[in-house]
């Protein structure tokens, strides 16, 4: 029963990482790009957004500066990348570096609680029920959202920068501007996750994003395994992405309830995207082996 009762709870947390592993989907799916900022501006979207509710705004309002916030954060790895000629890991490495001082600055201190018995939030951990329907709601929103921009002229630019990018800039494509926005788009739903993430946890911490480009790409990689038996359509797959951040907590849930030691839990995250992101390797190697040419006689 305990676990049972634990579920409502897990499944609520699970979605609001799906929502950030979605962020981390259009960069590295998408644009086929390892953006690092993500464990910066986690923590950004949560601090801002306390910060702001504490203050007396609106929780609304404290959201949409959050997206806005974490939008600036990709903006500036994109500058890196692109005006400064700056490799990709190594703009994220630097932008993380610069969010941890200015999360700081914007809480001025290492926490700040967000009690949902003190101050009006949107989610909470005392209304597990009416926080799912919300996020339900919130996640829907988002996919359809996503599935038209990615339909417009432009969302296909960007879709055709991480496809081919030498093709793209072949075809009058500025992937200048499609890469900086991709990652402007990506950080600020990153951000936005992680002002639902204080609310829900009561709390905007500075440790709270480390790890989080790990969860991510395994709520990616968990989703895509689970949709990969339907017809590929962009929709289905972002919704599988929430389904993987589902996925993901539930097991970690379990493993408490287990248990277990719940420090190994990032590392078993850790390991689990290896194996995946290595299978295609393995497969072209082993299992594709060119045929070899027979030796003209």
């Amino acid at each position: 029963m305990g676990l049972l009762n634990a579920l409502p709870g897990a499944v609520a947390q699970g979605i609001i990482w799906g929502i950030m592993a979605i962020g981390v989907y259009i960069t590295f799916r998408i644009l086929d790009f390892a953006d690092l900022t993500v464990d910066g501006s986690v923590c950004t979207g949560a601090a801002v957004c306390a910060v702001l509710i504490t203050s007396g705004w609106n929780v609304y309002a404290a959201m949409l500066v959050s997206f806005a916030v974490g939008m600036l954060a990709g903006l500036l790895t994109g500058v890196f990348h692109t005006f400064m000629g700056i490799p990709a890991i190594l703009s994220g490495i630097l932008t993380q570096l610069i969010l941890w001082s200015v999360n700081l600055k914007i809480m001025g201190k290492s926490n700040i609680g967000l009690s949902a018995r003190t101050f009006n939030v949107l989610v909470t951990q005392l209304k597990t029920n009416a926080t799912l329907i919300v996020l339900a709601i919130a996640s829907i929103m988002l996919i359809a959202a996503l599935y038209w921009f990615f339909g417009t002229e432009f969302g296909a630019s960007i879709r055709a920068t991480g496809s081919n990018i030498n093709m793209s800039r072949a075809q009058g494509i500025n992937t200048g501007l499609t890469t900086v926005f991709a990652l402007v788009l990506s950080n600020g739903i990153v951000a936005f996750a992680g002002a639902l993430l204080a609310q829900y946890q009561g709390a905007a911490d500075i440790n709270m994003g480390k790890g989080a480009i790990v969860i991510g790409l395994a709520a990616v990689i968990i989703g895509q395994a689970l949709v990969s038996v339907f017809p590929k359509n962009f929709a289905i797959m972002l919704f599988g992405v929430i389904v993987g951040g589902i996925v993901y907590y539930v097991v970690y849930q379990t493993i408490i309830f287990l248990g277990l030691d719940t420090d190994l839990l990032k590392m078993l995250s850790a390991v689990v995207v290896a194996i995946f992101l290595a299978v295609p390797y393995w497969k072209k190697k082993v299992f594709l082996k060119p045929k070899n040419v027979k030796e003209a006689k």
